[in-house]
């Protein structure tokens, strides 16, 4: 079984305008500690304003989040019904938004607290694969188990193909990385998972705490989509048991639209595969990126794609009084 499909009876308030509802029940869970409210719309009736999703994720005033996930019929939503016609089996959508309430292509930790959202749902029964629709296209989610030995579901996600937008040419670097706490400008790498990354190396631990992700680093050119921006130091390689090379990294992010956050399941993936094209031919295809919420691991597959995985955490249950609208 892979997903239960949407009710049409369900569904039947969608022949109206969606309703947007005084009060809202939301479900808070994390990805290494990227932490989203995940709100259940299986009858696609839901209208979500941005002042809500900013009121939601406030940390002061609201729950507070780096985001907000809906779980929506794909088509119910025109990127829903783009990504239906290239899978039929992408009978869910995840709907996801950035904090300051502007819509995003995907979310590669929320991915996987999405597909434990759906398994606490009844949609999907952790077997075979959950297809899922994103504004970055379809994503396929299993679960796996957790090499690290933890407590917590493990799921992988396949990403998608990447790219460096400037092309081999530009695998050095192609923009310039200003990090406030950082005394020098920076090379960076651009790197497209679905949404837009800028890599940039560090030489040791040391700088990579003293830089200041409260402040948003400025990159040039600047990018026509905005950029998440990755500071990584490469700590190495190793062989894992039966032989794999296995390649390790430690991460810091400050995600467009959110600011720092403690983990970035696409940046994660970006970050690997910037390090994998630095070290040149014979480097890993498998590599742990240790961020301050955790550590998930990125696989490169074939073609130029790219599989994310790590563990899925839902903590509590609540419900939301909205702010008025207007």
């Amino acid at each position: 079984m892979t997903a239960t499909r949407p009710d049409p009876a369900a569904g039947s308030a969608r022949a109206g305008a969606p309703s947007r509802p005084e009060r809202l029940a939301v479900v808070k869970g994390h990805g290494t500690e990227n932490d989203f409210l995940l709100v259940d719309d299986r009858a696609g009736a839901l209208d979500l304003l941005p002042a809500d999703v900013r009121a939601l994720t406030d940390r002061r005033a609201g729950l507070g989040a780096d985001g907000v996930i809906r779980l929506a019929p794909g088509d119910t939503l025109p990127e829903g019904r783009a990504c239906l016609a290239e899978d039929p089996a992408a009978v869910w959508f995840m709907d996801y938004r950035n904090a300051d309430g502007t819509p995003a292509e995907m979310c590669g930790n929320g991915v996987r607290v999405t597909a434990l959202f759906a398994e606490r749902l009844g949609v999907w029964d952790g077997a075979g694969e959950l297809v899922l629709g994103t504004r970055a296209g379809v994503r396929r989610v299993r679960r796996v188990a957790d090499p690290t030995g933890g407590a917590d579901p493990w799921y992988a996600v396949e990403m998608g193909a990447w790219h460096l937008p400037a092309g081999g040419a530009g695998a050095a670097g192609d923009a310039e990385v200003d990090v406030p706490g950082l005394d020098v400008t920076r090379p960076g790498l651009s790197v497209d998972v679905g949404n837009p990354h800028t890599v940039v190396a560090l030489a040791d631990e040391r700088e990579l705490s003293a830089a200041d992700l409260t402040t948003a680093p400025r990159v040039a050119p600047v990018p026509p989509r905005g950029t998440n921006v990755e500071i990584v130091v490469p700590l190495g390689e190793r062989s894992l048991p039966g032989g794999t090379l296995l390649g390790e990294l430690r991460m810091r992010v400050h995600e467009r639209g959110v600011g720092e956050t403690r983990s970035c399941g696409t940046g994660a993936c970006a970050a690997a595969m910037a390090v994998r094209t630095w070290a040149g031919p014979g480097a890993p295809d498998v590599w742990w990126v240790h961020v301050p919420g955790g550590t998930v691991q990125v696989t490169a597959l074939p073609v130029d794609r790219v599989e994310l995985a790590g563990p899925a955490v839902l903590v509590a249950d609540a419900v939301v009084t909205l702010p008025a609208a207007g």
